[in-house]
């Protein structure tokens, strides 16, 4: 598959080259940056790829709920921060990624951290980078750290053109 970089992957991939093993830190500080409620929350990036990104959310006390847990709305940040993460490696600069459809089920009580991952096959990315809009489910795991799924997300991510 022939991969057009974009700004953010460029970015991306700058910064791991000349970070090293910070790498991913440096790129969790700035999506922190530019992303401000993912920064509020301490969203970690753990991997980024046009195919896969990973992240992942501490339960500290900045994201607990009454009981303890990850509060929902951060489980929901971490989804969809993924997602948009993977989407945003494959979107052309002359576009715009956003949320289309975002559907969630709480199924299970979250122990500890959440972790995140969101994939796209290759056909997936080839029509975010060739197709001047449309939209795609974007496939994603949230995991605990006892391995348990907590929730179950649907995520339709859509592009358009910028406008000018």
């Amino acid at each position: 598959m022939e991969t057009t970089q974009n700004r953010f992957s460029k970015t991306v991939s700058k910064i791991e080259k000349t970070a090293g093993p910070l790498g991913q830190k440096v790129v969790s500080f700035a999506i922190g940056r530019a992303i401000r409620f993912a920064g509020t929350a301490g969203l970690q990036v753990e991997e980024l790829s046009p195919n896969k990104a990973v992240a992942s959310i501490a339960n500290r006390k900045r994201v607990q709920n009454h009981i303890g847990g990850v509060h929902a709305a951060a489980m929901v940040l971490v989804a969809e921060n993924t997602t948009g993460l993977v989407v945003g490696m494959n979107v052309p600069d002359t576009a715009v990624p956003v949320v289309k459809s975002l559907k969630v089920d709480f199924v299970k009580r979250a122990t500890g951290s959440l972790r995140a991952e969101a994939t796209l096959t290759d056909e997936q990315c080839e029509r975010i980078r060739t197709e001047p809009k449309g939209d795609v489910t974007v496939n994603v795991r949230v995991t605990d750290e006892a391995g348990v799924e907590p929730i179950q997300c649907e995520i339709i991510w859509a592009w358009t053109p910028k406008r000018r």
